[in-house]
């Protein structure tokens, strides 16, 4: 049976077969540890370690490479930034729309940290309203940290006026482009963000355990790293480097991983954001206008495919969202995600939570109309039925 993958916003498949070459080379041939050795392949893998940063800095027009931080995963990076920022008394505004990688790490600084924080709403298709943020800022705010476009219903927010909001009151910004990087333009200048969060796995193309995190000039000052140890630098010193990235890098990196990842954004800068952002709209509005036939369906998030990335979850009555998941794959080889997608709240918010959450589609740079296609006429006969 064909395998019609549409689970990318949970991870990339298939990726870039230069994915695959460059962590095969690296486990069989190079080997070595990044910035640890001196000989001809340590000096390999920290050259190719130092292209990975220098492609992110470059896609996110972030300027100094430097200020990439590699991590193990796009949680890891936002828990690197909340738990790195924020001190007891300080006051920290996210959304109902986030994903638990920024509500778990605000609800423990919440319970054990002394954090205080407020989550503001969001409209009937899960976007936030800069004005509501506003609103919510305290004399002791400290960050404001907002997805950039939401999982569930792939909608994209209005960050930048949401960061114009934080710059104009002293605040830190954080935004979390787990579902936008690699799927539509970024710059960080633009958005105002202060500290970017994003999975290498995802939109990147790179393998799992890869995360990266953007630190605007002076947030270092303010961002304690969450972990000390070796890295390579100023080993003779018994505290941790102060400057970038060693200051947040210890330990061995996950080079194959951070290899593969650099491939990825090679194949991005080849190809070109705004090709697989026009891409992803074309089979998101395909998607959206076969599903918006079939009787029984809701579609949540904008109708407006240039109002959202390629990320579309619907209901269909009188199936649970599990069932109906297992039926596409058995039926048709269609491989989706079912349930509440780890944003419990966003799910309250839509009015889903009680139903199981939504069936997610979630096409990628290699989907066809033709897997588009498949997938609706799936869908359709499971309402037939």
């Amino acid at each position: 049976m064909q395998r019609i993958y549409l689970d990318n916003a949970a991870t990339s498949w298939p990726k870039p077969e230069a994915v695959y070459a460059v962590v095969d080379r690296y486990q069989r041939e190079l080997g070595a540890p990044a910035g640890r050795s001196a000989y001809r392949e340590a000096n390999e893998v920290e050259r190719l370690v130092h292209d990975a940063r220098r492609r992110v800095a470059q896609l996110l027009h972030a300027g100094d490479p430097r200020r990439i931080v590699f991590t193990g995963n796009g949680t890891d990076s936002l828990n690197l930034a909340l738990h790195g920022l924020l001190r007891p008394g300080d006051h920290a505004i996210a959304s109902v729309a986030e994903h638990n990688s920024t509500l778990r790490p605000l609800q423990y600084l919440y319970d054990h940290g002394g954090v205080q924080m407020t989550l503001v709403g969001c409209d009937a298709a899960g976007i936030v309203d800069p004005d509501e943020i506003r609103r919510a800022i305290r004399s002791n705010t400290r960050l404001i940290a907002l997805i950039h476009a939401s999982n569930v219903t792939g909608a994209l927010q209005p960050v930048a006026d949401a960061g114009r909001v934080a710059q104009d009151h002293g605040v830190r910004f954080l935004v979390d482009a787990a579902q936008s990087a690699g799927h539509v333009p970024i710059d960080v200048d633009e958005l105002n963000a202060d500290l970017l969060a994003a999975p290498g796995h995802k939109g990147l193309l790179g393998p799992l355990g890869t995360g990266v995190l953007y630190i605007r000039p002076g947030v270092e000052e303010q961002l304690l790293p969450i972990r000390q140890g070796g890295t390579g630098s100023r080993s003779d010193s018994a505290q941790q480097p102060g400057e970038l990235p060693d200051r947040y890098e210890s330990g061995n990196q996950n080079v194959p991983g951070i290899l593969g990842l650099g491939a990825g954004l090679a194949y991005l800068q080849q190809r070109g954001v705004d090709d697989i952002a026009r891409h992803d709209r074309a089979l998101t509005a395909r998607l959206i206008a076969r599903l918006s036939e079939v009787p029984g369906v809701t579609i949540y998030g904008p109708q407006d495919p240039a109002r959202r990335t390629g990320v579309v979850s619907i209901s269909l009555a009188g199936y649970d969202p599990q069932e109906l998941a297992m039926l596409l794959d058995a039926a048709g080889g269609i491989q989706v995600r079912a349930g509440l997608h780890c944003a419990g709240l966003m799910h309250r918010a839509l009015g889903t939570a009680e139903g199981g959450g939504t069936i997610r589609f979630s096409p990628g740079p290699f989907t066809t109309p033709e897997h588009i296609d498949a997938a609706a006429e799936a869908v359709e006969q499971a309402g037939g039925r």
